[in-house]
């Protein structure tokens, strides 16, 4: 059964995307079928595999124009086996003013990622950092919510936004959406980054993860060159704790996935937009 784990903040600069590329790559090498998908304008996820958002033809944005689209002929692949991209483009930019609230826009994305249910095993979703329809689609897809915040005082006021949001997407599922707060960019040489940490293990308890993603440089230079890092330096300080959160994440996978009532997110969230 197919697994659709979601990345998500309301604030950019935590390490979303190098979340999904780097669990997605551990993934694919024990040997998943993976799907990437790059719900953010920007289409950070989209260029880290080689597809310009703005040049792209075949994307997300495809499947909210109204008529019937097979999702397969959206699908990229991509230069890590096992791994295939729905990329973004940045006519995402523009959903929220063409969709509004209408109804049943929220499931879009669900409704079409079920069509590949037997064909893969995990569909790790890149959200943009603002609350719209393209995060909502994400989370009413969602199995498992994960959500990097980096270890700086002016990260938590994203958390707090995005915990306000899980509230209400929880609310539209009618339970409970299985979640894990997860510390990004932690240098243990500055107080201010071991202060964070704090604040959060005090503030979250059971539902921030006991261990931390640290600033690795090894992370950039991959990022900058396209590679997954835990595939081109195993046991570089990041692969190694993002090999821990997936262990994580794997223990957690059979949780089950609450209910949702069909078209309810949009309308309920852009309300609090």
């Amino acid at each position: 059964m197919m697994k659709t784990w979601v990345v998500a903040n309301q604030k950019g600069g935590v390490g979303k995307t190098t979340t999904v590329v780097s669990l997605a790559a551990l993934l694919a090498s024990r040997g998943k079928r993976v799907l990437v998908v790059d719900t953010d304008p920007h289409g950070s996820l989209s260029a880290y595999f080689g597809v310009n958002p703005d040049e792209s033809p075949r994307s997300v944005y495809s499947l909210f124009q109204g008529a019937d689209v097979n999702l397969h002929t959206l699908l990229q692949d991509t230069h890590v086996e096992g791994v295939s991209l729905l990329p973004a483009t940045t006519a995402l930019a523009s959903l929220d003013r063409q969709l509004g609230a209408q109804k049943g826009k929220g499931m879009v994305l669900a409704r079409a990622l079920a069509t590949l249910n037997h064909e893969l095993d995990y569909v790790l979703i890149d959200c943009p950092p603002t609350l719209g329809i393209l995060m909502v689609n994400a989370l009413a897809a969602a199995d498992y919510l994960v959500i990097p915040v980096q270890t700086e005082f002016l990260a938590l006021n994203g958390l707090d936004r995005m915990k306000r949001t899980l509230a209400m997407i929880e609310h539209s599922r009618g339970g409970a959406l299985p979640h894990l707060i997860v510390p990004t960019l932690f240098d243990k040489r500055t107080r201010a980054s071991r202060q964070t940490l704090e604040i959060l293990q005090a503030r979250y308890g059971a539902a921030l993860w006991e261990l931390v993603i640290p600033i690795d440089t090894q992370l950039r230079d991959a990022s900058r060159n396209g590679d997954p890092l835990p595939l081109v330096a195993p046991t570089a300080r990041g692969s190694l704790a993002y090999s821990a959160l997936l262990d994580t994440l794997l223990e957690a996978q059979n949780l089950p996935k609450p209910p949702y009532t069909a078209g309810a997110p949009t309308t309920e969230i852009n309300a609090h937009v």
